[in-house]
């Protein structure tokens, strides 16, 4: 009875061992081919995760569904492929996590959900740096890279795509080293160096073609055509963007029939070929919401509103650029590249504190065996020397360990403040650019709005005046966003510059007003050596703006005198008009005055305000220096 008990139980277990044995084989045989014949590749997986199923295996069927979700993605079917590749998270396998996650990673960059996808490259590649694996690691680097490059972070986009061609080129990898090539050339061609751009794109499309990999070839093939279309060869690239719509739509890759279709639409209506342009944004703009692809939605919808302007369709122009506007907005809120240094210093910070530990362990074990030589050594001594030299030995452990331990500290002080200075600026740096791209580019476009509605059409008067008053105003908010971006873009500003940017205020004050008389009295010793922070110079800057102007507006004054001067320790700045002055204990004080006072506590700085009737009003600021 035990005998036929054992047997069975060998025979169950050799069932299961056969049955795992042969999901696997099927997984590895579909991966082996999904980038050839995805169709094929699906039917062989669908299969192994049935096998997976029955025999209720958690890991293999988290293997098959992940890797169903990897041939979606490469087809374009975004949201089906990581619904699977979620469900595929609930494994134990430490490998096939780090799979989904990276398959998740790509699908989030695909659909513009940036701080996603890093947060799932990250995770994966921690996974496959513990388990030392170069061709996983080099790959993961050249996703990140990629993040980074669609945020326009293009230094850090180019270092973690090197870090990967490095390794690609020393396992002989050519399928990654065209990936990286074909990621560094996109790169290139953003910042117009077209002839490189396209001696790379030509060297991936060459491995492409030698590895049969039809999605490379078409994504190569259409690359190329961009960078001709960019040296203006428009025949050559719409040659290069049909053959690339044709290999997409062979093995059903929706994003890629999107992204061609894109690319011929653009360059046929950028070239007045308008008529011949519609048909092919309807395609672009089908393919590209089949597969959820952002990018190319977005750029659908800027190619119709290019469309319609040209057609003379305004009505529909301006309906679908609020479309593209409210669906860009939707993805590339202000946060996001704050968001994604965030999650890049948190990956840096947790690697040095590795490497700190793993020197204290590497540092202790040293101590271990020094000590015990030296115990060995100091046993045969006779017990006083033994006494003096445990000691000394003592004292030399106790002054290493201190001499570490403030190495360490300084470390991570030095680590806290670059890491600081570093988002400081980045955040600076990224809120003056979006404020110059969006809402500049966004001001000049109402502008141009309002002239086009001017010239084009013959407006009532009181409507006419209305039009060039709201004009002016939005030209005057460009003047003042380009003074905020100016003060933004610097850590510190000289007094020497604040000087040279109020005179050049003064200078149009004078220009527009013809019946008064203006006066700079600016300071020339040392200017160069006083400072200000960023805050502090706006702030100033904004003052003497405010003054000036509500002496121009209300005091109708003929002479406005600014006086730049340096009084124990403290900087002095006053605006002197000979207007008609006010009573400052009865008179209510505007928005400008409350502001001015507002800006000077903000900085700590002393503000006074002398104003007689009809003698005129003087404006006084006084702040200390650095």
């Amino acid at each position: 009875m035990n005998y036929i008990l054992l047997t069975f139980i060998s025979i169950f277990c050799f069932q299961v061992s056969s049955a795992q044995e042969s999901s696997l084989k099927l997984n590895d045989s579909a991966m082996g081919i999904y980038k050839s014949n995805p169709d094929k590749a699906l039917t062989i997986l669908e299969k192994a995760l049935k096998i997976s199923e029955v025999k209720k295996d958690h890991n293999l069927i988290a293997k098959s569904k992940n890797n169903i979700g990897i041939v979606y993605r490469d087809l374009g079917r975004f949201e089906d492929a990581k619904a699977l590749s979620l469900e595929a998270l609930n494994a134990k396998d430490s490998m096939i996590l780090a799979s989904a996650h990276n398959n998740i990673g790509v699908i989030n960059r695909n659909l513009g959900l940036y701080n996603e996808a890093l947060e799932n490259y990250l995770i994966s590649l921690r996974i496959y740096e513990a388990k030392h694996m170069e061709k996983e690691i080099a790959t993961t680097h050249n996703s990140i890279g990629l993040v980074y490059s669609y945020n326009g972070i293009n230094d850090k986009a180019i270092e973690y795509h090197l870090k990967a061609k490095d390794v690609f080129e020393k396992l002989g990898n050519k399928k990654g080293i065209s990936e990286v090539y074909n990621n560094i050339a996109i790169i290139y061609a953003n910042d117009g160096q077209l002839d490189e751009a396209l001696n790379y794109f030509k060297y991936s499309l060459e491995i492409e073609k030698a590895l049969n990999d039809k999605k490379g070839i078409a994504e190569s093939v259409n690359n190329v055509g961009a960078v001709y279309y960019y040296m203006g060869e428009i025949d050559t690239a719409l040659s290069y963007f049909n053959q690339s719509v044709e290999i997409e739509k062979s093995i059903g890759n929706f994003a890629g029939a999107g992204s061609s279709y894109n690319n011929i639409a653009q360059t046929l209506v950028e070239n007045g070929r308008v008529d011949e342009a519609k048909q092919y944004i309807d395609s672009a703009y089908h393919y590209a919401q089949k597969s959820k692809t952002v990018f190319d939605i977005e750029s659908a919808l800027l190619t119709y509103t290019d469309y319609y302007e040209r057609k003379g369709n305004n009505k529909l122009a301006l309906q679908f650029y609020k479309d593209y506007n409210k669906l860009h907005d939707s993805i590339m809120n202000f946060d996001t590249k704050s968001k994604i240094a965030e999650l890049e210093i948190q990956y840096q910070t947790e690697k040095k504190e590795k490497e700190i530990l793993s020197q204290r362990a590497d540092l202790a074990e040293k101590e271990l065996d020094l000590n015990k030589k030296n115990t060995q050594l100091l046993g045969l001594g006779v017990f006083a020397l033994v006494l003096a030299l445990l000691g000394y030995l003592f004292y030399n452990q106790q002054k290493l360990k201190n001499k570490q331990l403030q190495k360490e500290n300084e470390l991570k002080d030095a680590l806290v403040k670059i890491e600081t200075q570093s988002r400081l600026q980045d955040q600076r740096l990224r809120i003056s650019r979006d404020l110059h791209d969006n809402i500049g580019a966004q001001l000049t476009f109402i502008i141009s709005s309002l002239d086009n509605l001017k010239y084009g059409f013959k407006l009532p008067e009181k409507l006419d005046t209305k039009l060039q008053t709201i004009s002016e105003f939005t030209s005057a908010t460009i003047y003042e966003l380009r003074d905020t971006i100016w003060a933004m873009n610097k850590s510190e500003i000289t007094l020497e510059d604040l000087q040279s940017r109020i005179s050049n205020f003064i200078d149009k004050a004078d220009i527009a007003s013809d019946d008064v008389d203006f006066k700079f009295n600016t300071m020339n010793s040392e200017v160069k050596y006083i400072k200000l922070t960023s805050v502090e110079g706006m702030n100033i800057y904004r003052i003497i703006q405010e003054s000036i102007n509500n002496a121009l507006k209300y005091a109708e004054a003929k002479h406005i005198v600014v006086d730049f001067s340096a009084e124990m320790k403290a900087l002095v700045f006053k605006v002197t008009d000979d207007g008609k002055g006010f009573d400052i204990e009865n008179a209510t004080l505007g928005n400008g005055i409350n502001n001015m006072k507002k800006r000077a506590q903000d900085i700590g700085a002393d503000i006074e305000i002398v104003s007689e009737v009809e003698k005129g009003t003087t404006i006084i600021l006084n702040t200390r220096t650095a």
